[in-house]
């Protein structure tokens, strides 16, 4: 049983450990806990994990956000991996920071890496971790937020939350996503 797990974000050092790489540093932290290593590869870093006799074919794609369809999409041809057995990392301005969903489906809610993943899909039915990153920002710099570091004060509760992720992505895995669901929808996260 193969898995794609994706991580949404940016490459290069300006981006790292920004709210918009929180896809990046969740599947980090899951091919970590898991003894894996990336390579570089066609359109992503990828890291190969073996859980319990799955396999997780991990991704975090070098196309720069705008672009993610093209890395997922090559990935799950390459490795045969039915849509459904998919897990798309990323960060959801709509969730505040004490937040994360998993979907089975879900529109991309303005977010670009996700507008590229549909478009090159052709559905929106693919399943999705949305962490939230809250929306405390002035008016009109946005931007400004989705790409800024976390603030010194939130950093323990995103380590909490990567852990959590981590753990929803491997009940994903060996439960389905179903009780990934019920583990994490209705948790409110604090510290």
């Amino acid at each position: 049983m193969k898995y794609l797990l994706a991580g949404l974000g940016n490459i290069g050092n300006e981006y790292a450990h920004t709210r918009h790489n929180i896809g990046f540093d969740i599947i980090a932290a899951f091919v970590h806990k898991h003894g894996g290593e990336f390579r570089n590869d066609r359109l992503a870093y990828v890291a190969e994990v073996k859980i319990k006799g799955r396999t997780g074919i991990c991704i975090c794609p070098t196309t720069y956000m705008n672009l993610s369809g093209k890395a997922l999409k090559f990935w799950l041809e390459k490795e045969k991996i039915p849509l459904e057995r998919s897990l798309t990392v990323l960060d959801d301005l709509a969730l505040p920071l004490s937040k994360m969903r998993i979907k089975p489906a879900g529109s991309d809610g303005g977010h670009n890496g996700l507008r590229s993943i549909q478009a090159l899909l052709n559905t929106t039915a693919y399943p999705k971790l949305r962490f939230g990153i809250g929306d405390t920002f002035p008016k009109g710099m946005q931007a400004e937020f989705v790409l800024g570091k976390w603030k010194k004060e939130e950093e323990p509760l995103v380590k909490l939350k990567i852990e959590k992720a981590v753990a929803a992505m491997e009940i994903f895995i060996f439960q389905g996503i179903e009780a990934a669901m019920n583990e994490i929808n209705s948790k409110e996260f604090t510290l």
